[in-house]
């Protein structure tokens, strides 16, 4: 197991500044995902660990040596690419092993690595077949079993599963899961879809714009996001924001909704945070409302509702009756909101507590 370690990493593509003076510690042995928006730069930061795209400032550090300049092929890494790209005239052992092959390593570790990886990744009856007798999630596989064999010190997964539908997403989410917990190696994987990476990583880096925004594990950046940028992007539906503005009496007041904080920063303009689970639709609550959507999802449903000018969601049982155009009373769980700055930044008050509505 190796770490990485990105020092003031900065990179410039067609003379536009994609990364900006990131620093990034991955720990040996973790499973850290790059999250973020198209665009963000999260892929060009894994092809720089990689050695495939250059920095035109900072440090890639590899296992505590600075390998900044070095070729892909001096890293360590083991690197699998959304697209398959696998020989089509091969078989899956040749596939897998041609990379070796080429490194000159001797045929008996060939044969052993190769066995041991289709081991792990359930390949064992398809070594002796061509890509096109694959389904695309076998194809996969043999792209990651592919990087397995290196034994590498990395691992670096840019969208694996892009290419997949939903149901060979979640199949192969549990087996890359797995896959970490039997090698313990150190992976680092680049998505934009949110359920993959609050599944699959011990600690995640939520990007925008060439920027980390946030660090931290899945439940910290759900639960305590940094700014409105990552609390808006994760969750699904989105979290519920309310401009407005903490009064003197430590009340947040948006119109006519009003919730009373304890120990919240003096007056100022803020926006107020609330994701849909704790936002509860029950009679005799103190806030008002008229619902305007249900979204049924199978094993709940979504109620979209409008108090005043805000539009709210809530999730609810799948069995629970409501109808647009319905009035009903709700009520938010206080000890789970956020408070955002005029800036979108994370409003900071020691031992702040909320109290209920």
């Amino acid at each position: 197991m190796s770490n990485v370690h990105l020092r003031k990493l900065s990179i410039t593509l067609g003379g536009k500044p994609i990364i900006r003076a990131l620093d990034l510690q991955v720990e040996p042995g973790e499973f850290l995902v790059l999250l973020g928006p198209s665009g963000c730069g999260k892929s060009t930061l894994l092809h720089a660990i990689a050695g495939l795209v250059d920095a035109c400032a900072g440090s890639v550090e590899i296992g505590g040596r600075d390998l900044t300049l070095a070729d892909p092929s001096e890293r360590g890494i083991g690197m699998v690419f959304q697209s398959y790209a696998l020989y089509p005239t091969m078989t899956v052992r040749d596939n897998m092993s041609f990379g070796l092959k080429m490194a000159g390593t001797p045929k008996a570790e060939i044969a052993r690595r190769v066995e041991r990886a289709a081991a792990m990744l359930q390949l064992d009856a398809l070594l002796s077949r061509k890509p096109a007798q694959l389904s695309g999630g076998q194809r996969q596989r043999v792209a990651i079993g592919r990087a397995l064999v290196r034994e590498a010190d990395v691992f670096l997964f840019d969208e694996p599963l892009s290419n997949l539908d939903a149901k060979l997403r979640a199949e192969l989410r549990r087996e890359l899961k797995l896959l970490h917990a039997r090698l313990g190696s150190t992976m680092i994987y680049v998505t934009h879809d949110q359920v993959e990476a609050m599944t699959l990583a011990s600690r995640l880096v939520v990007m925008r714009g060439g920027e980390v925004q946030q660090v931290g594990t899945p439940l910290e950046v759900y639960a305590r996001p940094a700014n409105r940028f990552v609390a808006g992007f994760l969750g699904a539906p989105a979290m519920n924001f309310i401009d407005g503005g903490v009064d003197p009496q430590q009340r947040f007041v948006a119109g006519e909704l009003a919730l009373s904080l304890a120990d919240a920063p003096g007056p100022c303009t803020a926006t107020l945070g609330v994701r849909p689970e704790h936002v509860h639709i029950e009679a005799g609550a103190a806030l008002a409302a008229e619902v305007t959507v249900i979204e049924p999802m199978g094993n709940h449903q979504v109620v979209w509702f409008a108090c005043g000018p805000h539009l709210l969601s809530a999730i609810v049982p799948a069995d629970a009756a409501y109808a647009p155009g319905q009035a009903i009373r709700f009520r938010i769980d206080a000890a789970h909101v956020s408070l955002f700055d005029a800036e979108g930044k994370r409003i900071q008050s020691a031992g702040m507590q909320y109290a209920s509505v």
